[in-house]
C-alpha cells in the first residue's frame, strides 16, 4: 500500500492522534515537513492519500508553497485520491477547489460545541452523534466548495467541516492529544490574551479544566472519523 502523505506547516501543529489511528490500523504514512523545508511532491499518484494539518499562517498569504499544495490538491482530487484537512489544511482544500477563505466574525479558541447537520452525508461520517466538543483555534473560515456538503456547524463559526466524496476538511481540529493543547496554550500565550474579549476564546486555565472531559469523547469522533476516510484509501 502507498504511504498516507502528512503536511505539516509548523512544528506544534503535527498529527497528533491521526497517527495513532493509522498505526494501530496498519496504514503507512510519511510526513512532509513543510516547516523544515521538505518538498512538496510532484505528484498525487504517489500516495494513497493526502492530509494536511494546521497552522498560523493564512492560505491567503504569498507563500511559496501554497500555490503547490494547491495545485497537488487538484491533481489528487482529479484523480479520486482522498484528502483530509485539518483547520488551515481545511482552508487550502477548500480553496484549491474553488471555495473562498476569509476572516470568521470572531477568534474561536478552546473547546467549543459544534453540530452534526442533518443530512445522509453528514450521517454517513458521524453516524448517530448529533453534537460534540471540538478544539478550535482560528481567526479565518472557508466557504463550502460548489458540489461539497457542509456536515458541521457552530454558534461561532458556520462552516465546521465539508465532505465531497472521499474527502473531507474541518475548520475545528479533532486531531488533538493533551501534550498538543499544553504547548499550543503555551505558545499562543499572547494570541490568547489579545483575544480574550471574543465570545469564543478561552483562557489556558479554562481550557485545560475542559480538556480532561472532552478530550476523550473528541478523540472517540477522531477514531470513527478517520476510520471512515481510511475506507476510500487504494490498498495497492
Amino acid at each position: 500500500m502507498k504511504p498516507v502523505a502528512i503536511f505539516r506547516h509548523v512544528s506544534i501543529e503535527g498529527p497528533g492522534y491521526l497517527t495513532e489511528v493509522f498505526d494501530e490500523q496498519n496504514i503507512p504514512w510519511q510526513l512532509i515537513a513543510i516547516d523544515s523545508g521538505d518538498p512538496v511532491p510532484k505528484n498525487a499518484m504517489d500516495y494513497s492519500g493526502l492530509v494536511f494539518m494546521g497552522g498560523p499562517m493564512s492560505v491567503n498569504d504569498d507563500l511559496p508553497w501554497i500555490a503547490t499544495v494547491q495545485g497537488l490538491i487538484r491533481d489528487a482530487f482529479a484523480n479520486d485520491i482522498p484528502l483530509l484537512g485539518h483547520c488551515l489544511g481545511g482552508q487550502l482544500m477548500s480553496k484549491a477547489l474553488g471555495g473562498k477563505v476569509t476572516s470568521n466574525p470572531v477568534k474561536e479558541i478552546g473547546w467549543g460545541e459544534v453540530t452534526v447537520l442533518d443530512d445522509d452525508v453528514a450521517r454517513s461520517w458521524f453516524g448517530s452523534e448529533r453534537t460534540f466538543s471540538a478544539f478550535h483555534w482560528h481567526g479565518e473560515t472557508f466557504s463550502i466548495p460548489r458540489g461539497a456538503t457542509p456536515v458541521l456547524s457552530s454558534e461561532y463559526c458556520l462552516n465546521q467541516a465539508w465532505a465531497w466524496g472521499k474527502h473531507f476538511a474541518l475548520q475545528c481540529h479533532v486531531e488533538m492529544t493533551s501534550e498538543m493543547i499544553e504547548t499550543w496554550c503555551i505558545a499562543g500565550a499572547d494570541e490568547l490574551a489579545a483575544s480574550i474579549n471574543s465570545p469564543a476564546v478561552f483562557s489556558a486555565s479554562e481550557i485545560h479544566e475542559q480538556t480532561t472531559g472532552k478530550l476523550i469523547q473528541l478523540q472517540n469522533i477522531a477514531t470513527h472519523l478517520y476510520g471512515n476516510w481510511v475506507t476510500g484509501l487504494g490498498r495497492l
